[in-house]
């Protein structure tokens, strides 16, 4: 494996190591997500009621099955960190891959804030149930930031097989939680009688309004992209890794969706922290009850885990292409990870962990990714047009082109109304904040960007030009 690179200068450049297989990918992957069933897709019940919640579930996955399409054919033929932001730099140009740059930072960024509020949570939860009342959350927020911001810091392999060790004792959780509760062992038996009751307690503008937290189910899946630089074989074990995660979380989903929703009450599911663990305590078991709560745990110390290592790859990115200051673009000499890029990045998921409520937080990464997502069709079309199917060679071709990409706007678009119904002041301050970006990038950095280096792909001149 390559550790160095020549640059346009003659100096020569630490690359990031190649170390990863497809079970990392989908430990990257699903790691990120799964934190999704247990905390946050069940605000979409909350909006809409039970059916509303079963729709958004399974509408977000169509939608983030697309994302996985496009990104796996993307991807195993643009194989560089920062995903997205490759690709949009590839095959766009610079303002559009500043943006994409940016979304995917915040986007992971405000998602490990997130995970890191749940642990506080989770933890003050089970000190009440012992009787210990009035937990300070604060010091295990900044704790498990540091501990994962230290592990990233000291190298990708240990990090992603520490993530793959603990995302699957998440995902098999949820199985014996439904298995056991399918099996008779709940004190409580299932009752959907609401479904009959109160179908669609807000009427049909309830569906539409329970997609903005559906997403929560599968935000983040696009991350394996992150990885493309750190993989040994990008062609084969990025699409493996990524269409395995998102099958992996579509079964999760509809499970997450099915105990809870029958265990619960819509009116306590839709405003419950951590739901998953709630339909533990009615179980009645006490085994379940501790499976769940290490489920929890694991599931948010994976994502956010999975959370700081794509952050800190884009950001990377970025620095090395001069999109930032070229400051940021350095490879630690030992570890061979973005150092510079993880510890600037720890203290603004710090302000957001310690000074925003969830929810917010939550609605901020859910558009950024939007916007990630809505980018990503233009990426799509213009790949196939520049660079049709004979011209260059690509690990994976999604099928149906350009069904996917037409889904997915539409979807997307979809998902916007329905963050505006409910979060439309925090939709304008996020655009408004894009655009300041982007005004920043226009004036002020572009001056800086070297386009002869950036292209690093050996393709053939895109057809029309």
């Amino acid at each position: 494996m390559a550790n160095v690179t020549s640059t346009a200068d003659g100096t020569e450049r630490l690359q990031l190591l190649r170390v990863l297989g497809p079970a990392h990918i989908w430990a990257l992957g699903v790691g990120i997500v799964l934190v999704g069933e247990y905390m946050g897709w069940n605000f979409s019940v909350g909006k809409g009621g039970m059916i509303a919640g079963l729709i958004a579930c399974w509408v977000a996955g169509l939608l983030y099955t697309c994302v996985a399409m496009i990104d796996s054919e993307v991807t195993s033929t643009i194989a560089a960190a920062g995903g997205q932001y490759a690709q949009a730099k590839h095959i766009v140009g610079p303002l559009m891959a500043f943006n994409v740059g940016l979304f995917l930072v915040m986007a992971y960024t405000m998602l490990e804030a997130a995970n890191a509020i749940t642990v506080g949570y989770l933890l003050d939860t089970v000190a009440g149930m012992m009787g210990h009342t009035g937990l300070n959350q604060q010091p295990f927020i900044v704790l498990s930031i540091m501990f994962l911001a230290w592990l990233n810091f000291r190298g990708v392999l240990a990090t992603l097989t520490f993530n793959l060790v603990i995302t699957a004792i998440a995902f098999l959780a949820i199985i014996a939680l439904f298995v056991a509760v399918q099996l008779g062992v709940s004190a409580v038996p299932l009752d959907f009688t609401a479904i009959t009751k109160a179908p669609l307690p807000y009427g049909w503008i309830g569906i539409v309004a329970s997609l903005h937290f559906g997403l929560w189910y599968y935000l983040g899946i696009e991350g394996t992209c992150q990885a493309a630089e750190e993989v040994r074989s990008p062609a084969r074990s990025l699409p493996y890794g990524t269409m395995a995660g998102i099958m992996t979380l579509l079964i999760a989903a509809t499970m997450t969706w099915y105990v809870c929703s029958g265990l619960l009450p819509w009116e306590y599911l839709g405003q419950a922290g951590t739901p998953l663990f709630d339909a533990a305590r009615v179980t009645g078991s006490t085994g379940l009850m501790i499976l769940l709560f290490l489920g929890t745990m694991f599931s948010t110390l994976a994502s956010a885990n999975g959370c700081i290592n794509d952050a800190s790859r884009a950001w990377f990115s970025m620095g090395r292409d001069r999109y930032l200051p070229s400051w940021f673009g350095a490879v630690h000499p030992v570890y061979r990870t973005p150092y510079r890029s993880i510890v600037f990045l720890v203290p603004i998921a710090l302000i957001f962990a310690l000074g925003a409520p969830l929810d917010q937080v939550v609605t901020f990464s859910i558009l950024s990714g939007l916007l990630g997502y809505t980018f990503m069709t233009f990426n799509m079309v213009m790949f196939r047009r520049k660079w049709p199917l004979d011209t260059i060679k690509r690990g994976y071709v999604h099928p149906f082109h350009p069904l996917p990409t037409i889904v997915l706007l539409t979807l997307c678009a979809a998902a916007y109304f329905a963050v505006f119904l409910g979060y439309g002041t925090q939709l304008s301050a996020m655009m408004c904040f894009y655009i300041v970006a982007s005004l920043w990038f226009h004036f002020r950095r572009y001056q800086f960007v070297r386009r002869g280096d950036q292209f690093t792909m050996p393709w053939p001149k895109p057809r029309g030009y």
